[in-house]
Formats: structure tokens, C-alpha cells, sequence
């Protein structure tokens, strides 16, 4: 048997007995060249190669296929995973009738046993389906990477999906640069009943009208007002609600709440999932605690269903339990429904349980991945909402209040959000009509907010519903843009850099479709119908490549590199009077006098030229990293670590 990874290897090689040999991949066995295009710009026929790292793994395998009586090609089971069975099987070489294809969700020994139930052939249009992604990637990149080194700066690259995610953050940057902040104010009550418990209104309306407050004398004014008013309840009214669960785990709905809740980057999340798929020991032989964790499908086995309700009605008493098993619809364009949500292989694994077996960040992720699955069969929660409304004179207060009256999935589970909501308490017991009294007054400043930067979570969200990459693509996207120096974090906020916004704005005004939502999504859609069987890959290429290779040509001779990489101003040089433009350097953009001619490091700006510079305003040059421990030999004094090209 051959898979990707030793890891997976070495679980399924102790869970299938001496009967079988499992050997490792890793990873692709063979891909484009490195050095070269590899592609025919006729045809499109890719040329693959086995990388020298790589070739002693081929080797091996082949001296192992030679002697096997059956070859189970158990690759993962999405487009990736079955592009790496048919190299697999191209590499190994020898008679197909000894190769066959093998898939499983889990890695448990059910499921192992169920897949040799079930082998089949390659299935040919998903490798097209890949191969088209690769080739497709692979002639974006070698054209556009070029072409960014000559008109911008060495070292950058673009990307059908990486392209349009660092749109997105630059897009949401200047929309943040350019919001102007209003002030407002909010008047609120501190009230008690006839009891004396006390709860808290705001001041909603005034004359019948909303109240808009602008400044703090207007505050004053109201604040003055409301002092001396009566406070009578006006009306209150309660109504029942109820909300149910979040569905089980897709790749991108985890990667956004190891983010929000635990704190954890979506590379990290993605590490952490593949640990946890791949096989941790507990005890006696290592075993697959969740399902497979690159898939964008809501459904679940029944046995799985099942097991949910006995461990619900077990742990929490079967009025938390569902009746029939909810069935959830993936909405996610391109789904494949074949696929499974993430869940644990065995609910009755319950952290408790796994917690001496694992690390504390699988602990967490498995944890969260638990509660999730079990919360989306459970019942409803469900509340009593109360809304109170009070008259003071010519003043109009509310207050709103929640009580939870069965806390249903709730016990186990609480979605992430990026915002969350302002948590309401429940209201004491009034009456309408009831007089209330005073206990003070509180007028707040407020300022309208921007929108919020884009997070790792919300990116992946906002692109998942855009249609823009797949499961297997949200971990590297992000990755490319931080690695690249087109995005920082800031805490978790993803902020781009000076070079972000060159190579955004280079890209809208001369490559609008590779920044494109709806060229992007359509791409991917078009990879859907080659995986389903319903389009040649060729032609899909194609009719991309066509028109976008004649664009990069003429692009390559009309645009100049300084009207990309720099900007004018109206300011005039201090040391010479010559103009100050802005240009694009290493550490980010700078002031530079027209006059200043570039030299190697150490020479003298030749006769006539200046040499004036200054950082923008608010830009600095990035702080060294010092590595602790380590002092120069020449001059004794700490080592810093540079990023040199």
C-alpha cells in the first residue's frame, strides 16, 4: 500500500498486520520542473519530473511494486490525492492489473476494511481536474513572476487565488484610510423596580423622533432633561425564540473558529488536523481520531448520527437529543457531497478520554472538533426575550433582555464570531405602568467605526463565499502573502504592506481578471466541471492562457517601471530644489529627490546627483531580530538576522 505521508504509513502499516507493506510518498512522487516551464505552449502537455529528492523514494518503490502481488494506491481522496496515485502508478511502472485505487474518510480499521470493499481505477477526470489547476498555476506564475521582477521589485509572484485575497485586504486597507469617524453620543438609565433591582435603558427616542446626538453640549442638554423626568413603564413584551446549532466542521468553517476561539493561524489549524487524521496512539496501536480534514461537504454517516444521539442522551439526558438525525445541506460551490464534515472517528472518544494521549494544542483542536460535532445533533437552545419600554416625559427608553430557558447544544458548544455579540442579560420582573426610580445617568462619547481588517478567519470566509480556492488552497493562500512581505499581522489582523498596494494596483489597472472575484470563482467552477467528467481540460486552459499570454506581452514593452514604482508630489528637495517623488524600496516606500542615482553599496552618489531621502510619514524601517546568544567575531557586538534576496 502507498500513501503521502510516513505518518499515515506507519498507523495504517500496524492496524493492516504483517500481510501488508505500507510505504510513504511524500507527497508528490512527481511534478513540473523546477528550473523550467515544463508546460508546451501548444499542446499544454505538462512535462513531469521526479525531483532528485524524490527519486530515492521512487526507487524503493518500485523494488517493492516488483514483488507485490497487489498494489493499493490509498492516496488521500480529494483532486491532489488522486493526481498523486495516477504519478504513483506511472513512476512505478509494471502491470496495472496489480494497481488498484483505495479511499477512506478515516483512518480506522472499519473503514480500512470497508475501502478493499469498494477498490476501483483512477479516476482520470480528477486528475485532469488537478492537472488543469497546475498547469493553469503554473503558466500564471513563470509569466506574471517575470514581469513583476522587471516593472517592480525581484522576488515577487502573483497567483489565480493569492492575487485576489491580497485585493481583498487592500481593498478593505483603503476603505479603512479613507473613512472619515463621526461622533455620536448614547444616554443611558440606570433603573429600579418597585423591588429594587435595578436594570439599564437607553434613551431611544425624544419627541417621537429617533434621537440623534452629535456633540457633548446636546448630551448635557438631555442628560440635564432626563434628570428631573418621571419614569413610568410604558410597555413590555416577551416572545420565545430558539437557535440551533452550527453545522458539523468544513475545512474553512475549522479553520475560522481555531482562529477566533483558540487563537490558532490557519497553517497551524491545518498542521494540527493532519496529526490528528493521520494517527495518534492511544495505548496500543495508533488510530485516526477525525475524519479527513480538506473537504468542503456538511454531510455525515449515519452510523455516525447514531452514535451522536447515544452519547448525547448518555452524557446530558435525552431531552438534549434530537428525535430524527438533522441532515445538513452543503451550500459551498463545488462541494463534493461523496466527501464527509470533519467529526471524531468515535464520539465515545471524549476529551476527557484522548486528553493523556495528546499534545495540548491537538488536545484543543480535537476538543473543539468533539463539541461541534456533538452540539449540531443537539436540541435547540431556547429563550425568552423581553423588550421594555419606558416613558420619561417626552423621552422614550428601552431596555431588551434574553433569559435562557433550555440551554440545548449551547451545554456543549458556542460558535466564534469575529464581532461577538453584546451578551444581554435577563430584565426583573416589571409591570406596565409600574413607576420606576431613578438611579443615575450615563451619556458615553462614541466615534463610527471603520470596517474591521480582514482577519485569517474572515479571509478565509469571505472567500469561501466568493467560490475563490478550495479547502486545500486556504492555508497556502495565506502563507504566500505573509512569506511574501505582502501582508504583516498585526495581533490577528492581516495588514499590507507598501508592496501589497504596488503590485494590487499594478495588477487592477493592467490584469483586472487575475484580481477579479467573479474570474476567479469562475476558474474554479470550470475545475469542477472537468472533476465531474463534463469538459476537456485542454480547452479550459486554453481559452484562459490565449488572451491572458498577448497581455503579458504587451504589458512587458508599454509599462514603465517608474510609473508603477513611483508617485509625484509637490514637495521640493531640501539639499538641491530639485522635486521629491516617492518611491518603492526594500523596507517600503521613501521620500527621494529626483537627483538621487542609484549606486553599489559603499560608492558616492556621482557629480550633480543628491542624495536626499527620508522615511514617510508613520513608516519606519523594520526592527532587526536579535539572536540571543550570538556576538559578531570581528567587533564582539550582538547578530542580527537580515532577509536578504
Amino acid at each position: 500500500m502507498i500513501v503521502e505521508s510516513p505518518t499515515k504509513a506507519r498507523t495504517l502499516e500496524r492496524m493492516l498486520g504483517p500481510g501488508f507493506k505500507v510505504e510513504a510518498s511524500y507527497g508528490h512522487i512527481r511534478d513540473l520542473p523546477k528550473s523550467k516551464l515544463g508546460i508546451d505552449l501548444v499542446t499544454f502537455a505538462p512535462e513531469y519530473v521526479v525531483p532528485d529528492d524524490s527519486e530515492k523514494h521512487a526507487r524503493l518503490l518500485r523494488k517493492e511494486a516488483k514483488t507485490a502481488p497487489r498494489i493499493w494506491l490509498a492516496t488521500d481522496l480529494d483532486r491532489e490525492g488522486e493526481a498523486i496515485a495516477w504519478h504513483l502508478a506511472d513512476v512505478i511502472g509494471g502491470a496495472k492489473s496489480k494497481l488498484r485505487r483505495v479511499t477512506f474518510h478515516e483512518i480506522t480499521p472499519a473503514a480500512i476494511a470497508d475501502s478493499f470493499k469498494h477498490p476501483r481505477d483512477i479516476d482520470q477526470d480528477l486528475v485532469n481536474a488537478q492537472q488543469a489547476r497546475r498547469v493553469v498555476d503554473r503558466l500564471v506564475g513563470y509569466t506574471m513572476s517575470p514581469l513583476l521582477w522587471k516593472k517592480i521589485r525581484y522576488g515577487l509572484s502573483a497567483g489565480r487565488v493569492q492575487s485576489v485575497a491580497l485585493r481583498l485586504i487592500v481593498d478593505r486597507e483603503r476603505e479603512i484610510q479613507a473613512f472619515k469617524a463621526e461622533e455620536y453620543w448614547s444616554i443611558d438609565a440606570l433603573l429600579a423596580n418597585h423591588a429594587g433591582e435595578s436594570f439599564t435603558a437607553e434613551v431611544i427616542q425624544h419627541k417621537g423622533h429617533k434621537l440623534h446626538i452629535n456633540t457633548g453640549e446636546a448630551a448635557d442638554k438631555h442628560r440635564a432633561a432626563l434628570a428631573d423626568a418621571k419614569y413610568v413603564v410604558k410597555s413590555l413584551e416577551k416572545h420565545e425564540s430558539s437557535r440551533n446549532a452550527a453545522p458539523p466542521f468544513t475545512t474553512s468553517t475549522l479553520q475560522q473558529d481555531a482562529s477566533r476561539k483558540l487563537g490558532f493561524s490557519v497553517k497551524r489549524t491545518m498542521v494540527l488536523a493532519q496529526q490528528l487524521y493521520e494517527g495518534v496512539s492511544l495505548g496500543e496501536m495508533p488510530i485516526g481520531l477525525i475524519t479527513y480534514m480538506r473537504t468542503d461537504s456538511l454531510h455525515v454517516a449515519e452510523s455516525a448520527l447514531h452514535q451522536a444521539k447515544d452519547v448525547i442522551t448518555k452524557q446530558f439526558g435525552a431531552q438534549y437529543a434530537l428525535e430524527k438525525p438533522r441532515h445538513y445541506k452543503t451550500r459551498s460551490k463545488g462541494a463534493q457531497e461523496a466527501h464527509e464534515a470533519i467529526r471524531p472517528t468515535d464520539l465515545s472518544r471524549t476529551p476527557t478520554y484522548v486528553k493523556k494521549f495528546l499534545k495540548p494544542d491537538q488536545l484543543k483542536l480535537y476538543t473543539l472538533i468533539w463539541q461541534r460535532t456533538l452540539a449540531s445533533q443537539m436540541a435547540p437552545a431556547r429563550f425568552e426575550n423581553t423588550r421594555l419600554d419606558v416613558d420619561a416625559g417626552p423621552y422614550v427608553l428601552r431596555a431588551n433582555g434574553r433569559r435562557v430557558t433550555f440551554d440545548g447544544f449551547i451545554r456543549v458548544y458556542a460558535e466564534g464570531t469575529d464581532e461577538p455579540e453584546k451578551e444581554i442579560a435577563p430584565l426583573p420582573e416589571v409591570t406596565a405602568g409600574e413607576d420606576l426610580k431613578l438611579l443615575g445617568l450615563d451619556a458615553a462619547q462614541h466615534f463610527t467605526q471603520p470596517p474591521p481588517r480582514y482577519t485569517e478567519a474572515s479571509l478565509v470566509k469571505t472567500l469561501e463565499e466568493h467560490g475563490i480556492g478550495r479547502p486545500s488552497t486556504y492555508a497556502p493562500t495565506i502563507s504566500t502573502l505573509t512569506g511574501r512581505k505582502y501582508v504583516r499581522k498585526e495581533g490577528r489582523a492581516l495588514v499590507p504592506e507598501d508592496v501589497g498596494f504596488v503590485v494590487t494596483d499594478f495588477l487592477k489597472e493592467h490584469f483586472p481578471d487575475i484580481v477579479d472575484n467573479g474570474f476567479t470563482a469562475r476558474m474554479e467552477l470550470d475545475l469542477d466541471r472537468i472533476a465531474g467528467g463534463e469538459t476537456e481540460w485542454v480547452p479550459v486552459v486554453r481559452d484562459f492562457f490565449t488572451p491572458f499570454i498577448k497581455l503579458v506581452e504587451e504589458k512587458t514593452k508599454s509599462v514603465k517601471k517608474s510609473d508603477i514604482t513611483e508617485e509625484k508630489t509637490d514637495r521640493i528637495c531640501p539639499k538641491c530644489g530639485r522635486p521629491v517623488i516617492i518611491k518603492l524600496g526594500r523596507f517600503g516606500r521613501f521620500y527621494s529627490c529626483t537627483g538621487f542615482k542609484r549606486t553599489k553599496k559603499g560608492e558616492p552618489q556621482p557629480p550633480g546627483a543628491c542624495d536626499y531621502s527620508e522615511p514617510l510619514e508613520g513608516q519606519t524601517e523594520p526592527q532587526l531580530e536579535i539572536i540571543e546568544g550570538e556576538m559578531c567575531p570581528d567587533c564582539g557586538k550582538p547578530l542580527a538576522r537580515r532577509r536578504g534576496r
